[in-house]
């Protein structure tokens, strides 16, 4: 899950934090103790692939972030890596703990780029209670209201780490659920059939279980709904039978390696968290480069690749840093020296 020494929790867990705010308010002022104090340099030989012709960035000095979950600590590598082909030297400060420990350090200028999640920026950061449903018009809205925070948000990618419910195959081979809307009727048609598991805090949030049950229209008793970590309620979803559905988060590696089935959202209830990369605004006015780099990258990540390699991970616990490495290498983006 993390880079070894530094072991992460579940993404899903520490994506879960990070969406309520109940986050580590790590200003500025305490990036110290937020763990952006050390660091190390990048030191792989990687040269230009499809990006970086001509090291646009040779001479640069630049520093990449990243939060404390697998997910998001490739997509960091991601961009260190993409700066280091393109001639750049790289300090990555990747690994941060907290969300905001990880804004502060890009929007203080501690830190140069960081990939982030649309819907955290506008609830968590930028302090709305309504996610916009469109997921272009969410990433224009906290593009257009960061710029003045200093941050400059590149085109988003369609990689979308937000909640859903999901199922096994064995159980689902009875029911055929595809939708949340089929979710919701089975708990009409037949009340016994449905059994939840969910985290505690998914299940009092209103952008959780209440918020889902109320658009969807789900009558599910609180006799139905089982309580527990997020790491569990994969395994009690894919081999018990104490859960027909399960809470989980959409781009995290067990959902493939265990061949679950993920419910659409077919009422768009939960917000879009689009990966975007977030630049500190002076570095990129100084290295505008930095976008001819990172948009093809982003263009290419989706929610299922986001799985692969967060399984690379999580399931087969490799690093980080490597995973990030050979999926660039894969695409053609860097090629190494």
């Amino acid at each position: 899950m993390r880079r070894r020494g530094g072991r992460t929790v579940a993404a899903g867990r520490t994506a879960s934090v990070a969406r309520t705010g109940l986050v580590a308010l790590c200003g500025a002022a305490l990036l110290a103790s937020c763990g952006l104090t050390s660091g190390s340099p990048l030191v792989d030989n990687v040269k230009p692939g499809s990006i970086g012709q001509g090291e646009p960035l040779k001479g640069a000095h630049l520093v990449i972030t990243s939060k404390n979950f697998s997910e998001n600590i490739i997509l960091g590598e991601m961009i260190g890596l993409a700066f280091k082909a393109a001639g750049a030297s790289v300090l990555d400060r990747t690994n941060i703990t907290g969300s905001i420990g990880a804004r502060e350090a890009v929007k203080s200028g501690q830190a140069d780029a960081m990939y982030e999640y649309t819907g955290t920026a506008w609830i968590t950061y930028l302090g709305h209670t309504e996610p916009i449903k469109n997921p272009r018009a969410q990433w224009q809205a906290v593009h257009d209201a960061d710029l003045k925070n200093g941050l400059t948000w590149l085109p988003p990618s369609t990689l979308n780490n937000t909640y859903s419910l999901a199922v096994s195959q064995r159980n689902n081979a009875k029911y055929h659920l595809k939708t949340l809307s089929d979710v919701a009727a089975l708990a009409k048609k037949d009340p016994k059939a449905v059994t939840l598991c969910v985290e505690n805090e998914f299940a009092s949030r209103q952008d959780g279980l209440p918020g889902m049950m109320k658009a969807y229209g789900m009558d599910i008793p609180s006799s139905r709904i089982q309580k527990m970590d997020a790491g569990i309620i994969y395994t009690q979803v894919n081999k018990s039978g104490s859960c027909l559905l399960g809470e989980v988060y959409t781009t995290d590696g067990r959902i493939q390696s265990m061949h679950l089935t993920v419910m659409a959202d077919d009422k768009h209830f939960f917000p879009n968290y689009n990966a975007a990369p977030v630049i500190y605004s002076k570095a990129f006015k100084k290295y505008p480069a930095i976008a001819g780099l990172l948009d093809p990258i982003s263009a290419k990540l989706d929610t299922a690749v986001a799985q692969k390699l967060n399984a690379q991970v999580d399931v087969d616990g490799q690093d980080p840093h490597d995973v990030a490495k050979k999926w660039l290498i894969a695409e053609g983006f860097i090629k190494n020296g």
